[in-house]
């Protein structure tokens, strides 16, 4: 892929994963409706929502690109061919209880490896991306790992 596709396809995905953040947080704290996928795994009305737009943006804008996802149905991709990795709401338990313990998380995959990635959470206002070559950012400021080689002073956040 060219730097100006990857560079496209970057924008693009920053885009609508902070619209379907937007989508997500609509539902948050409201008490969508949600039933079981298997037993133990809710979906709500919020992550088909935010995946719906997902899937319209992404595969409307680059219809030649495969699609998965935990929350509709994926159209594989031929080997080696760019793809969509989605999960909607990541977290989605913590969402349905109201902790601000959830993303939208992206990435576009390429011969099996991520080249492009966003990571929103809404409720803090937070969004990572990331792509191939190009570093990390979080709300559009670079950043990067510590160099620190133990964890003293180490935060850690589990949910």
């Amino acid at each position: 892929m060219t730097n100006a596709g990857m560079a496209n396809d970057h924008a693009l995905l920053v885009e609508a994963v902070r619209e379907a953040g937007a989508i997500a947080l609509s539902y948050f704290g409201k008490s969508p409706k949600t039933w079981e996928k298997s037993p133990g795994h809710w979906v709500s009305e919020a992550d088909h929502a935010a995946n719906d737009h997902l899937e319209t943006v992404l595969c409307g804008a680059r219809p030649d690109y495969g699609w998965v996802s935990e929350e509709s149905e994926n159209t594989a991709p031929a080997a080696g061919a760019r793809f969509w990795l989605v999960d909607p709401i990541d977290g989605t338990s913590a969402f349905l209880r109201g902790r601000p313990e959830f993303s939208v998380s992206v990435a576009l995959i390429e011969a099996g490896r991520p080249i492009v990635a966003a990571v929103c959470n809404p409720a803090t206002d937070e969004m990572f991306d990331a792509y191939a070559g190009g570093g990390v950012r979080l709300n559009g400021q670079p950043v990067r790992a510590t160099g620190q080689a133990t964890l003293d002073g180490a935060n850690l956040m589990i949910s």
